[in-house]
């Protein structure tokens, strides 16, 4: 095989993209005479065909490194995967649909500026679908038939799709990286495109955002926080002369008190500040619902405050669809904590469902807490370079919501 050529073009590569320039050096070349053109696998190992490299150009070739090593940043073997699970894809034909999904998704806005385009490379335009869309989208869109008979050759490897191949070396092989290898390289790439966004296609500016910051269950992670917060120690016990404790027999004529366990009790503060809009206070009602089921669908539990500079009534709950939240005003929501915390019997747990856009508590109440963040842009103070916003405490449990 000639390595200086595809070294060359692997070289040609990194200067047309630059930012891609940590994975293509990474990506680890294997020569095979079983793959038609070049493929890789979810190792990071790239088999080449000596008769490929042959007969293409340098600038062809540099082309297809960085579409090769396109599939394993974007990780198409691990959500082909996923795919196969939740929609029960089973077969090499599924397989080769997930591949040819995935090149839609990397060829609509990979090639021109310097990358010339390959021959044969498909594009979504090839069966009348529009571009800038995901891989799991294409799925959605098209299924095998008449119009993807020419495109049966594909075969990126299983790097692209999941399924292994017979030339694959496998998890054990020589040339492999490991897990943390990957994601170091995968950090180091969306590091660089996030460092000079303005020279970088909307596709991988997309990958990037998400690499940085990957979209999280977050309906998961408040009701974890709130379960973790209502079952944490000391939550919901008390002392009780009703039944002595185990050590009254070490003191004979001393009446000791014993800890009860009861229900945890919770408050919820939803911000009804000018700031936030009514969609939010829809999701806080949802939440609700949701904080209900956390301690066992125990209405009486759970009681509701609506604030925005002032604090409302406290409402028990009924139902969440019947609370009246009441607001529009400035934001200070040391006035609901504050009044949740005046309750009897004390709430165990505050939970805060706001924009952020408020003062806090200085000092660490006597309950726990777990704020749910509205997400919001990040603002920029040029007017004011001694602003600084003000942040939930460190000793409360925020999560963000989406």
């Amino acid at each position: 095989m000639d390595t200086e050529k595809l070294f060359t073009a692997r070289l040609y590569a990194a200067r047309a993209r630059p930012y891609l320039a940590t994975a293509l050096f990474a990506l680890q070349p294997v020569e095979s005479r079983s793959v038609p053109t070049m493929a890789v696998d979810r190792h990071w190992r790239c088999y080449v065909s000596p008769a490929f490299v042959a007969q293409t150009s340098v600038e062809e070739l540099a082309s297809v490194w960085v579409h090769e090593v396109s599939h394993l940043l974007r990780d198409h073997h691990g959500r082909s995967d996923r795919v196969a699970r939740q929609r029960e894809l089973t077969g090499p034909g599924e397989r080769l649909r997930m591949n040819i999904a995935a090149d839609f998704e990397i060829n609509d806005d990979v090639y021109g500026d310097g990358l010339a385009w390959p021959e044969g490379a498909v594009q979504p335009q090839m069966l009348r679908l529009r571009g800038g869309e995901l891989m799991e989208d294409y799925l959605r869109r098209f299924r095998l038939g008449p119009y993807t008979q020419s495109l049966v050759w594909l075969d990126c490897g299983s790097g692209a799709d999941g399924l292994d191949r017979e030339w694959d070396l496998g998890p054990e092989g020589a040339y492999g990286l490991s897990d943390h290898e990957r994601e170091a390289v995968r950090f180091r790439v969306a590091q660089g495109i996030n460092a000079y966004p303005g020279d970088v296609p909307k596709g991988w500016r997309r990958w990037a955002e998400e690499a940085f910051h990957p979209p999280q269950p977050w309906q998961e992670l408040l009701g974890t926080a709130i379960r973790s917060a209502v079952s944490g120690p000391g939550v919901g016990e008390d002392y009780t002369y009703g039944r002595p404790p185990r050590r009254s027999a070490a003191l004979p004529g001393a009446i000791l008190p014993s800890l009860r366990r009861r229900p945890p009790r919770i408050s919820v503060v939803i911000d009804t500040s000018g700031s936030v809009s009514d969609a939010e206070l829809g999701s806080a009602l949802l939440e609700v619902a949701a904080i209900v089921r956390a301690v066992g669908g125990r209405r009486d539990l759970v009681s509701v405050l609506s604030c925005d500079a002032a604090a409302g009534v406290a409402q028990p709950l009924c139902r969440a669809e019947g609370l009246t939240l009441v607001g529009g005003g400035g934001t200070d929501l040391r006035a609901g904590i504050a009044k949740a915390l005046l309750a009897s019997p004390r709430p165990d747990v505050i939970v805060v469902l706001t924009d952020g856009q408020t003062p806090w508590p200085k000092e660490r109440p006597a309950s726990r807490m777990v704020v749910g963040l509205f997400s919001r842009p990040k603002r920029s103070y040029e007017n004011d370079a001694a602003y600084v916003p003000d942040m939930p405490p460190s000793w409360a449990r925020v999560v963000d919501i989406g």
